[in-house]
């Protein structure tokens, strides 16, 4: 089942294009992913989602419900990470809470203490004290606390040090097996890479593609680094679908999109003293897609 789905979901700012004719579905108990450069059209569409602001055409359902109709149902079942978290400057962490749980009083913070020990989170600061990877953690804790059963994250792991972002992808897993359903926008492929089942890619407010995320990082697309022993001529490796990177008497480094045996012929020629051979990175495939724009 569709836990979201929009059809040609359009949104303007004026003349301004935020998004248009966007088609997407993310299922129950999937993990999806949408990834696009800044100003694409990502927190358009997730604002859209939520009901904080209208769209212009088309239509979008979550669990269902009409975005603009039912949108206070929604969020009653769907914790949200902004992009851009903010909290009342003078309240402590513990008083936020306390407070935001006023909102639901039919629905319990019932992973507020075990999230405030993951995050290693000191409720009793005022959060205009917190630092910035502290205020995403509060972020993390009002979204779960509530044990929703829609996670929104607009790029969730800003700001978080490298093993909270560890326990940021665990939290995402024990979610994920739990049949939660979750929609993550981040132009950090990292958490893509980690957590995501499928992949959706936006540019310029409209869908490029979506694609399992091991498909895209099945894509041909391979990286080669070759020393030599002997020199290497000028145009040697100039060969369909190849491009060099960095070159110089016994190096090279390759990118390769499509076939790789003319380029392993090529190298047989030599005397090879080293090579490493790399699957493409997925932010090697998102840059394909986006070319120099990215």
């Amino acid at each position: 089942m569709a836990v979201i789905e929009t059809k040609s979901l359009t949104k303007y700012y004026g003349k301004s294009r935020g998004i248009e004719g966007l088609d997407l579905e993310v299922n129950e108990g999937e993990v999806f992913g949408f990834l696009g450069p800044n100003g694409a059209g990502k927190t358009t569409t997730i604002r859209s989602l939520l009901g904080l602001i209208m769209p212009t055409g088309g239509s979008a359902s979550v669990f269902g419900l009409d975005i603009v109709r039912d949108s206070v149902a929604i969020r009653a079942r769907t914790g949200y990470i902004p992009g851009d978290p903010s909290f009342y400057p003078k309240m402590t962490g513990h008083d936020l809470l306390d407070y935001l749980a006023n909102f639901r009083p039919g629905n319990p913070p019932v992973l507020r203490d075990e999230l405030t020990r993951r995050f290693d989170l000191d409720l009793s600061k005022r959060c205009k004290d917190y630092s910035r990877g502290n205020k995403q953690k509060l972020a993390i804790v009002v979204a779960f606390m509530h044990d929703p059963d829609l996670l929104v994250l607009d790029e969730p792991t800003l700001g978080l040090d490298p093993f909270m972002q560890k326990e940021f992808y665990s939290l995402m897993e024990d979610f994920r097996q739990r049949g939660k359903t979750v929609l993550l926008s981040s132009h950090i492929l990292g958490d893509v890479d980690k957590t995501c089942e499928r992949v959706g890619i936006i540019k310029e407010g409209k869908l490029v593609t979506v694609e399992k995320v091991h498909e895209l990082e099945s894509k041909k697309v391979h990286r080669v680094t070759a020393i030599f022993s002997d020199e290497v001529k000028t145009g040697e490796f100039d060969l369909p679908g190849v491009s060099i990177t960095r070159q110089n008497d016994r190096s090279i480094e390759l990118k390769i999109k499509g076939e790789i045996d003319p380029v392993i012929k090529a190298l047989a020629r030599h005397k090879l003293v080293d090579l490493d051979f790399e699957h493409a990175s997925l932010e090697e495939i998102f840059l394909e897609f986006y070319g120099d724009e990215a």
